[in-house]
């Protein structure tokens, strides 16, 4: 399967997931997780902000509530899940949700204060050129805050499924190691929830 053959699969899966998407288990689980997440984010006031894999927007209502004045920007590679986001958005003055590959992210070099990418970073085939173009939106000294599972107990990738469409879980060092090869400095890392750890990187000043 090449990578057009896998994100067209994907964005299938999650098209057919999207409408009961707030409706099922994984939801309450991603919620606790939300809940946790926010006890570690500082944001400026008028923060721009991007959510990687936003699908429905959930964490996009959670952030805006906490932080009133932030301008937030959804991107998801399903339709349907954008779809579903627009319809639940809280503020439209201040969300706009895209489509779009977060390999090949269409944004500006230093646009976010913030970058967010909760339970997605396993999905991608290429981490790597992910967080390359997540260093490259970020403004310099700003955030990235990666909430996904982890192999704790191992110091190497595990995957789970085969070929293209397995899942990565990727333990403290190793995001530590990827994120320093792009320009991002690890801040440290928190469990959150169960096998979810948060990672929380910054840009480099002057990159």
């Amino acid at each position: 399967m090449n990578d057009e053959q896998l994100f067209k699969s994907k964005e299938y899966f999650f098209d057919r997931w999207a409408p009961s998407y707030d409706n099922l288990l994984p939801s309450v689980f991603y919620q606790a997780i939300h809940q946790r997440l926010l006890e570690y984010v500082e944001l400026a006031d008028r923060a721009a902000i991007l959510d990687l894999g936003c699908g429905t927007g959930r964490l996009i209502d959670r952030l805006l509530l906490k932080f009133p004045t932030i301008q937030a920007t959804g991107l998801d590679l399903s339709a349907e899940m954008l779809r579903q986001a627009r319809q639940n958005k809280r503020d439209r003055a201040r969300v706009i949700y895209i489509s779009g590959n977060a390999e090949n992210l269409p944004f500006a070099i230093g646009q976010f204060d913030a970058v967010f990418n909760t339970i997605s970073f396993l999905h991608y085939p290429d981490p790597e050129r992910v967080l390359s173009e997540i260093q490259r939106v970020l403004k310099p000294g700003g955030t990235y805050y990666l909430a996904d599972f982890a192999s704790w107990w191992w110091d190497r990738r595990e995957a789970i499924g085969r070929g293209g469409s397995a899942m990565h879980f990727y333990p403290p060092a190793l995001r530590e190691e990827l994120g320093k090869k792009v320009g991002l400095d690890c801040l440290g890392h928190v469990r959150l929830l169960g096998p979810v750890m948060l990672t929380r990187f910054s840009k480099k000043a002057g990159i």
